[in-house]
């Protein structure tokens, strides 16, 4: 019974991480595709790139949509019209002949892929123990960091042998036995609730009660804007290791598979450390260590220290820490919300992704010929994080210390 319990659970997990992985394997499979694609659509490369902007838009409002959604309609329902929606862009993106068509069909496939980030995260919530969701966060995290160490070989093989239109026809097979996999397998979580209101002014009230909560507030804030470090390094990494160090291309993906690699063992090494420490423990070690490689990554660019393998070193070691911060983050900003954790994902998601799009765009924005703009924004992401949750705890504390002296003066009051 607990072996056949088991097997279930790791067929759950490996679901919801696909649904998870839906949207980083939609960008990192066709990145390498970014030539052929302005080739085919006689458009330039920045052209194109606009199509990556138009994906990131659609993935951080739709989550929006989907909190409440997922709420009023249960977990699977949502899934299937955001999957289909997703397929049918990817149709689009296969056979459209303009780069404006791109770029429209790129924001609708976000829109429905999108789900597969919420409905996870709240599934999570819904169907494992609130002490078990840091370890399944780990575990979902295993399979996300997997798509950026073989899609982008995966989606270069594809366009060499088969052109890049393929690379969307490889999402839509992808998509359409994740849907298989939802209608078989995945149970639904949560029954739809009929008096959930989907009116504007009921949903927005929702959103701003969840983000009131000041666990919500301190860990999706310290979570979203430690991680937005990691969208800071693949924005400029390529720019600095293969303009600055000038590796190859091969070279550089195998730079970018190894970081990966470490961002994967830290999130399950998170799985041991959670046997003897809490996530609340975890979390406060793993910023402050962040803290201090973050200041010792970009005082190498300050100090023109370039040395490629320093900094691979420093990045690798940077990105190791998210491997601890994310999860156990994600699980405490979840835990208060178990009947409306649809609500709460949603919105922990928009957050997560909007920080992240800034601190790429800035990385972008500061370019001036060194390293110094992307490992400065991964710095200043792991020191204002770790600024975040230390006043965010304090205050919490402090006043939870108030309530504790009111509470026993109305005690003493009552006994006079």
């Amino acid at each position: 019974m607990n072996k056949s319990k088991s097997q279930n659970q790791k067929y759950l997990i490996l679901i919801l991480g696909l649904l998870t992985a839906i949207g980083p394997l939609s960008i990192d499979m066709y990145l390498p595709a970014f030539p052929d694609i302005a080739k085919g659509l006689n458009t330039s490369v920045s052209s194109v790139m606009l199509s990556l902007s138009s994906f990131f838009i659609g993935i951080s409002i739709g989550q929006l949509i989907y909190g409440p959604l997922l709420e009023r309609f249960g977990r699977k329902k949502p899934l299937y019209f955001g999957l289909t929606i997703y397929a049918l862009a990817a149709i689009g993106c296969a056979t459209t002949m303009s780069v404006n068509g791109l770029i429209l069909f790129r924001l609708f496939q976000a829109l429905g892929g999108c789900v597969g980030m919420v409905a996870s995260r709240a599934m999570v919530r819904d169907l494992f123990e609130v002490k078990d969701n840091a370890k399944v966060f780990s575990t979902l995290m295993l399979v996300v960091a997997v798509s950026p160490i073989i899609a982008p070989t995966l989606g270069g093989y594809i366009t060499a042998y088969f052109g890049w239109r393929y690379i969307f026809g490889m999402l839509i097979i992808v998509i359409s036995l994740i849907l298989v996999a939802v209608y078989f397998i995945l149970p639904e979580s949560k029954e739809p609730d009929p008096n959930y209101s989907l009116k504007p002014n009921s949903i927005i009230s929702g959103f701003i009660a969840i983000i009131k909560h000041p666990q919500f507030g301190i860990y999706t804030f310290t979570g979203a804007v430690a991680y937005a470090g990691l969208y800071a390094y693949i924005s400029g990494s390529p720019y600095v290791f293969m303009v600055i160090f000038k590796v190859s291309e091969q070279y550089y993906g195998w730079i970018f598979a190894t970081i990966a690699a470490g961002l994967i063992s830290a999130s399950q090494i998170n799985n041991i450390l959670l046997k003897k420490f809490q996530s609340e423990q975890i979390i406060r070690a793993s910023i402050y260590i962040q803290s201090v490689i973050g200041i010792a990554l970009v005082s190498t660019s300050i100090l023109g220290l370039h040395e490629l393998y320093l900094t691979i070193g420093l990045i690798f070691l940077f990105l190791c820490c998210q491997g601890f911060i994310f999860p156990n983050a994600s699980a405490l900003s979840m835990a208060p919300f178990g009947h409306n954790a649809g609500s709460a994902s949603a919105l922990m998601g928009f957050i997560q992704m909007s920080i992240g799009a800034m601190m790429s765009a800035v990385v972008s924005i500061l370019q001036d010929g060194s390293s110094l703009p992307m490992t400065g924004v991964m710095a200043g992401c792991s020191l204002f994080a770790s600024l975040i949750y230390t006043v965010g705890r304090k205050i919490v504390t402090n006043r939870a210390s108030t309530i504790l002296v009111e509470e026993e003066d109305v005690e003493m009051i009552s006994t006079l």
